[in-house]
């Protein structure tokens, strides 16, 4: 199988002018240099324009992202964010990094954030929900913000796995208070490491400009401003560079057809797997809207995913160690919940940082032990994942397809 890393393989002659442009005027640094060329000022823009929200600030990655964000919010001791079973470990890193308490809420078919366990969850210490759009689509991410209107609580959009996805024809990352993008090499558009935030809040805009900087806003010369300090705090310096703003322009024109070319795969291997009895995918409710840069299928048991999994990996259905397919979502490593060891044993940051032990926290009683979200549990024990490389051939398709139609009759489901 191709590897996933999927807007690497569409870079070329765009990525490579941009990257010149900024070694032949000797100026990486994007607020002072020999001869700006201003590609963070132009990424920021038209990312924003995409997204289609009023501000958007280019980070250093999708982690700096998350904690930026998370800051310009108000997380700290003696709140909770609200944080799904099914993530990546850099979304609940940021709320204990911060001090706050993440509790967990229940999964739906989606996959992502049940509303009805969100709301179980809600506290009068609830800061923020931080929906993740996992595995390249969205879940109900109408009822939660909706929910989070009525409650008071903000909506935090992780749409690191999600770039490019909408629903009903509204980019994810809109529909929040304030969304997260990441720009890692497994992503839909790549600057190897890199990152955004988007927000339709001046104000927010400004914590958060200060918040990855070095905590003060800057004047017009890229200097900083030591005069304004309505949003001041301590920054993180999780700027992004002239470099990465360059090659971040020209994937951003390339995103539609990346998302494009993963969804039309995907569509194609679920039509040509679809009629083997006892499959069934992930609910994707607006499927023109997802990117289809990973096929979810759940089996009847965990037994038969495991043995299905064994399976199609002896049938080549496998990448090299650079690669994850194919995988049973319990050897998903860091993304479910209870295979974060620092999560599940409640270590904190270092020395007395520790949000668990902190008395302004006592009143949160959380465990993030196996077990502690049941829908979660199962659909992971007996789901199947399998990344959508955009340059998976028909030929390929009918690899997989075959080794598919292979197993089952060797192990019918049903």
């Amino acid at each position: 199988m191709p590897l996933e890393f999927p807007g690497a393989y569409f870079y070329g002659e765009e990525e490579l002018a941009n990257v010149s442009a900024v070694v032949q005027a000797h100026s990486p640094f994007r607020y002072y240099g020999h001869d700006l060329q201003h590609m963070a000022d132009e990424f920021e823009k038209e990312f924003a324009a995409f997204i289609g929200m009023p501000y958007a600030l280019g980070v250093n990655s999708g982690t700096a992202a998350l904690t930026v964000a998370m800051m310009a919010i108000g997380v700290g001791p003696g709140t909770e964010v609200i944080v799904p079973g099914y993530l990546w470990v850099s979304t609940v890193g940021a709320v204990v990094r911060l001090g706050a308490i993440p509790v967990l809420a229940d999964v739906d078919d989606t996959f992502c954030l049940d509303p009805a366990d969100v709301e179980k969850k809600i506290t009068p210490r609830t800061k923020a929900v931080a929906v993740v759009h996992m595995s390249g689509a969205s879940g109900n991410i109408r009822q939660l913000a909706a929910l989070c209107r009525r409650r008071g609580v903000l909506l935090l959009e992780d749409v690191a796995q999600a770039a490019g996805a909408s629903v009903d024809g509204q980019m994810l990352g809109s529909l929040g208070d304030i969304s997260i993008f990441s720009f890692q090499l497994n992503k839909t558009m790549t600057s190897g490491e890199g990152g955004a935030i988007c927000t339709r809040s001046e104000a927010l805009y400004n914590r958060v400009f200060a918040a990855h900087d070095l905590g003060y806003a800057r004047n017009q010369a890229g200097r900083l401003d030591f005069n304004n300090l309505e949003s001041a705090t301590w920054g993180c310096g999780a700027r992004i560079s002239e470099v990465t703003a360059a090659l971040l322009r020209a994937q951003l024109t390339k995103l539609p057809r990346i998302c494009s070319a993963m969804r039309e795969r995907k569509q194609k291997l679920a039509a040509m797997v679809g009629n083997i009895p006892g499959l069934v995918f992930r609910r994707v409710d607006d499927p023109n809207g997802e990117i289809g840069s990973f096929l979810l299928i759940t089996l009847p048991t965990p037994a038969d995913a495991q043995f299905y999994v064994g399976a199609l990996r002896g049938e080549g259905i496998v990448t090299d160690s650079r690669g994850i397919n194919t995988v049973c979502m319990t050897d998903w490593g860091l993304h479910i919940y209870h295979n974060i060891p620092a999560l599940v044993n409640k270590i904190g940051v270092s020395g007395g940082n520790n949000p668990w032990q902190d008395p302004r926290n006592e009143a949160s009683k959380v465990s993030y032990d196996k077990g502690s979200l049941p829908k979660c549990d199962d659909l992971i024990s007996r789901t199947i994942l399998m990344a959508i490389p955009p340059v998976l051939t028909d030929a390929d398709l009918e690899d997989i397809s075959a080794a598919w139609h292979k197993v089952a009759s060797a192990r019918p489901l049903a």
